[in-house]
């Protein structure tokens, strides 16, 4: 058998987005972190906030609907961050999630969507040691370190998104 004919195709697709949703005072960064439900894939990990784009949908658009969606918060400023790739699998596909950090109101009511049994504001560091993805915590980092007085200082003109 040609063994290019026996090859199974790899597709890139860039499909999801990753949000960090964050706060920062004077003092301190605050960051949410989310626990996912027992019936939900990777049961009981923390994680940030994770989700599909729809057919005809930005990243951006994507990012601030599945914070809503999510968290129940509204996304005071959106900051675009890197790029993760990631493989599933089972569909042999290499995945591309667009990485954002979302400002938001850690005062406002946080209202859970079905994917998540908690959500904690936590500090940068705790939220460095909970979070079950290293992907997630290299982001998180990247975030912390662009806009470290919650701004995104001299590239905000190319970072800041809305």
């Amino acid at each position: 058998m040609n063994a290019a004919k026996s090859q199974v195709m790899v597709d890139v697709s860039v499909g999801t987005v990753e949000v960090h949703v964050i706060s920062h005072t004077s003092v301190e960064w605050r960051v949410l972190i989310l626990q996912r439900a027992a019936d939900t894939r990777c049961p009981g990990s923390w994680e940030a906030v994770h989700g599909r784009i729809e057919v005809g949908e930005t990243p951006a658009a994507a990012a601030v609907r599945e914070v809503r969606e999510e968290t129940g918060l509204e996304v005071l400023r959106l900051y675009n961050v890197r790029v993760q790739p990631f493989y599933l699998h089972r569909s042999h596909t290499v995945q591309l999630s667009v990485v954002f950090a979302a400002f938001a109101d850690p005062s406002a009511p946080l209202t859970l969507g079905t994917e998540h049994t908690a959500g904690e504001w936590v500090n940068d560091d705790d939220a460095l040691a909970r979070l079950f993805w290293p992907g997630d915590r290299q982001s998180l980092r990247e975030a912390l370190t662009l806009l470290a007085d919650g701004t995104a200082g001299v590239a905000e003109d190319v970072l800041r998104v809305i």
